[in-house]
C-alpha cells in the first residue's frame, strides 16, 4: 500500500501536482492525502475535486480539514495526533469515510486505533526528505514493536525511499507514505 502526502510547493504549483497526482493514480499508488494546510477552504475545495476527478482507483484524503473532505466528498481525511477522535468525527461522516491518524508513538498508535482509527501514519522512520523535525528518527526496530501493538494498518513515515521502503514492509507496516517518494 502506498500513501502520496502532497505538497504542491515542491512541485511548482497546483497544476503540476494535479498531473502528480493522475501519474500516481495511474501507477497505483492507493491513497492520496491532500495536505495543503496554507490553502483556503475555497482553494481547498477546488483542488480536492480536481484530484477526485483525475483519480480513477486511488481514495483521496484531506489532511486536518475533516469539514472540505465531507464537503467535496472525499473518501476521508487525515487527523493530527492532537485532533479530536476519529470517534468523534464519525458521528457526522457517512459510512465508509476513512479517518486516520499521526502517529509518532506505540501510545499514541493504541490510543489512535482505541479510538476508532482506521490506519495511521508512523514515524518518523529515517530522516525526513522533504522537512525538517526536530523528532529523532525511530529507525526499523520501533517501526516493528509498533505494528505489533495494533491490529490497524500503519503506513511508516519519514525519509521512506524506494530502497528502504522494503525494510518497512518487512518491519510490518502495511504501507509506507511519504512526500519524496512519490513526487520525483
Amino acid at each position: 500500500m502506498k500513501m502520496h502526502i502532497t505538497d504542491r510547493t515542491a512541485l511548482g504549483g497546483v497544476e503540476a501536482l494535479v498531473r502528480c497526482i493522475a501519474r500516481n493514480d495511474a501507477e497505483g499508488v492507493d491513497l492520496i492525502q491532500i495536505r495543503e494546510k496554507d490553502l483556503s477552504a475555497r482553494e481547498l475545495c477546488a483542488l480536492v475535486g480536481r484530484a477526485l476527478t483525475v483519480c480513477r482507483t486511488t481514495k483521496v484524503l484531506v489532511n486536518t480539514r475533516v469539514d472540505v473532505a465531507l464537503a467535496c466528498g472525499a473518501h476521508g481525511a487525515h487527523l493530527p495526533s492532537d485532533s479530536p477522535t476519529p470517534r468523534e468525527w464519525r458521528r457526522i461522516a457517512p459510512e465508509g469515510f476513512l479517518i486516520g491518524v499521526s502517529c509518532h508513538s506505540i501510545d499514541e498508535l493504541r490510543q489512535a486505533e482505541a479510538e476508532g482509527a482506521d490506519y495511521a501514519v508512523f514515524g518518523p522512520v529515517f530522516k525526513p526528505l522533504s522537512k525538517v523535525d526536530v523528532r529523532q528518527p525511530q529507525g526499523i526496530a520501533v517501526l516493528r514493536a509498533a505494528c505489533a501493538e495494533v491490529r490497524m494498518p500503519v503506513y511508516a513515515l519519514g525519509g521512506i525511499t524506494k530502497e528502504n521502503a522494503e525494510q518497512c514492509m518487512e518491519a510490518g507496516a502495511a504501507g509506507v507514505a511519504g512526500i519524496t517518494l512519490f513526487q520525483p
